[in-house]
């Protein structure tokens, strides 16, 4: 996905440093991590790795490499897919693939603690579907806003550090010129709430 308005100019030092931002904290990166975090605190013990690796694989590897599939059948660009219209298939994926995931767990009595953010996830992108029907609300902001607030609880307070990281993505979708700033914050915003709601249950 290239952003609008791309000229054959070099790149600014500005936008070089949002591409990597960006390019690291992708949603595929931050689930993994993520989520081996979270099933490593529902499980107390290493076990827990592996419902961590399980959720990333069905939350963030699946889609990603979906993704790449259809670059590869020259479907889109890249993974950003600039186009709004083209992004359902990719949200129906997310949500087989988490599905899919979360029944896995549940016939293996995996930890509370995972199949809670698991659906968290499957809960947010449902919403994300929706709005993306009629407006480009930011998934990298989404997942990057989550990910820190399924983590906090679980883990310590200090996780909430990490939301820097979730205003370094916004900034960067928007440097990009993937997103308004109003798309990223909406994003970052649902991400949270989603993830907030879920720690109650």
């Amino acid at each position: 996905m290239t952003p609008t308005g791309t000229t054959d100019a070099p790149a600014s030092p500005s936008t070089g440093a949002a591409r990597t931002v960006t390019d690291i904290f992708q949603p595929r990166n931050v689930l993994l991590v993520g989520m081996l975090g979270i099933g490593l605190a529902a499980a107390g013990h290493w076990t827990g790795l592996l419902w961590g690796f399980l959720g990333a694989l069905c939350a963030g590897i699946v889609p990603a490499g979906y993704i790449e599939w259809e670059r590869g059948r020259g479907t889109w660009g890249d993974r950003h897919v600039v186009d709004r219209t083209k992004r359902a298939p990719i949200f129906f994926v997310i949500l087989g693939s988490i599905g899919a995931g979360s029944v896995v767990m549940v016939l293996g009595h995996a930890p509370t603690g995972i199949l809670v953010a698991m659906l968290a996830l499957w809960a947010m992108t449902v919403i994300l579907l929706a709005v993306n029907t009629v407006w480009k609300i930011s998934v990298d902001a989404a997942v990057a806003s989550a990910v820190v607030a399924l983590l906090a609880p679980v883990h310590s307070p200090w996780w909430l550090l990490a939301y820097a990281m979730t205003v370094a993505v916004c900034w960067s979708r928007v440097a990009l010129g993937y997103h308004s700033v109003a798309q990223t914050v909406a994003g970052a915003s649902l991400g949270a709430t989603t993830a907030g709601a879920f720690l109650f249950v």
